[in-house]
């Protein structure tokens, strides 16, 4: 039984975020909230959100209620979101672009190996 939770239109760059999701698939989901916990990075903070919503998914499911111990990541895919592009004043009269990157977080949690 799988259960999925997406946020999208985060305001994070999706390369410091997939540092953070490398190190949470494959492990058991309270592991997983736990090394999220102690990443002291934005991306850690916005992963735990989305955790804990795939999380809460498992378990609220009136067929299949799920205990939160049998749960582990099958996968955390960040995928890129639209980009705001801003411009800044350079010298000589000249811009530099600004390029702020948006992400989107999908997290998959399941009880099968």
């Amino acid at each position: 039984m799988e259960k999925v939770a997406i946020t999208k239109y985060v305001r994070v760059s999706p390369f410091k975020a997939r540092e953070v999701t490398r190190l949470i698939q494959g492990k058991p989901a309270v592991v997983a909230m736990t090394i999220v916990n102690l990443i002291p990075r934005k991306a850690a903070r916005l992963i735990e959100q989305t955790l804990k919503s795939a999380i809460a998914n498992a378990e609220s499911d009136d067929k299949f209620a799920i205990d939160r111990s049998k749960l582990f990541v099958k996968e955390a895919v960040i995928g890129e979101g639209p980009t705001l592009k801003r411009f800044r004043p350079k010298a000589r009269g000249s811009a530099g672009r600004i390029r702020k990157r948006t992400s989107h977080i999908r997290i998959v949690v399941s009880d099968m190996a």
